[in-house]
């Protein structure tokens, strides 16, 4: 079984960064993709950032490209988002999420509140 344990969300203010983690234990990093998620109050769960398991490819939702990144170190079991020049919009629960082939696993979530 594989958890993950994000960590990293605060309270911050319009146009400052964060830099969420997630820890993974239980197997290999290195063979999953990797995906962040965040559920803002009464939305949708929306997919933020994704990057695959063997190319590194990324892909992100147009609300964040060319604010977030999304990184990972399969050695260090650990997935990132760096996100910058936050804004109100941004405020959510971030989850970190991990698949391979049928197989998915999902944090329990870090809050990110975005106001001024």
């Amino acid at each position: 079984q594989l958890r993950l344990v994000e960590s990293g969300g605060a309270s911050v203010k319009p146009g400052e960064s964060l830099k969420l983690s997630c820890v993974a234990s239980g197997f290999g990093l290195s063979n999953f993709d990797l995906r962040w998620f965040r559920q803002a109050p009464g939305k949708e769960r929306e997919r933020v950032a994704e990057i695959h398991s063997v190319t590194g490819y990324t892909r992100y939702a147009d609300s964040v490209k060319g604010r977030f990144i999304i990184s990972r170190d399969n050695l260090k079991m650990t997935l990132y988002l760096q996100m910058n020049d936050l804004t109100p919009d941004d405020t959510a629960v971030y989850y970190c999420h991990a698949k391979r082939y049928n197989s998915e696993y999902w944090g329990r979530g870090t809050q990110v509140t975005v106001s001024a």
